[in-house]
């Protein structure tokens, strides 16, 4: 199974998803840090992710590959993340047939009614928890 973890920025969300994760990673599972810029990709490589790439071909290219993609919400709306995420990452990322698993963050000005507002460390256990029960089906 290819996870991919996809973050923008300084990688900070990708970076604590990943550290979370490396306990869940069995050998016959991969996972890829893929940033929008360099910044996050290394972020997410010192947090012991193996594998990273950068920018948009990357992020096209490789989710189309993934079977589970992990990251925040704002990941399928183009311009977000401060304009790193393309419209065409968004639909690359939308039209993935991999599972998606997506941290319901507001800071790229959207808001899921009905999802209690939780900070980052309260979202990341309940996101290694998810990824637990789809790569041990």
């Amino acid at each position: 199974m290819l996870i991919v973890v996809i973050d923008g920025q300084g990688g900070g969300v990708g970076r604590n998803i990943i550290e979370a994760l490396l306990p869940l990673i069995e050998p016959e599972h991969s996972l890829l840090a893929l940033g929008t810029n360099s910044l996050a990709t290394a972020a997410m490589l010192k947090a012991g992710a193996k594998q990273g790439a950068s920018g948009e071909n990357a992020i096209i290219y490789n989710v189309g590959r993934a079977d589970l993609i992990v990251g925040p919400i704002g990941i399928l709306t183009a311009n977000s993340l401060l304009g790193e995420l393309s419209e065409r990452m968004a639909v690359a990322i939308a039209r993935s047939p991999a599972q998606k698993i997506l941290l319901p963050t507001s800071r790229c000005g959207l808001h899921v009614v009905g999802v209690k507002e939780k900070k980052l460390s309260e979202l990341i256990p309940l996101t290694t928890q998810k990824v637990a029960e789809i790569i041990n089906l």
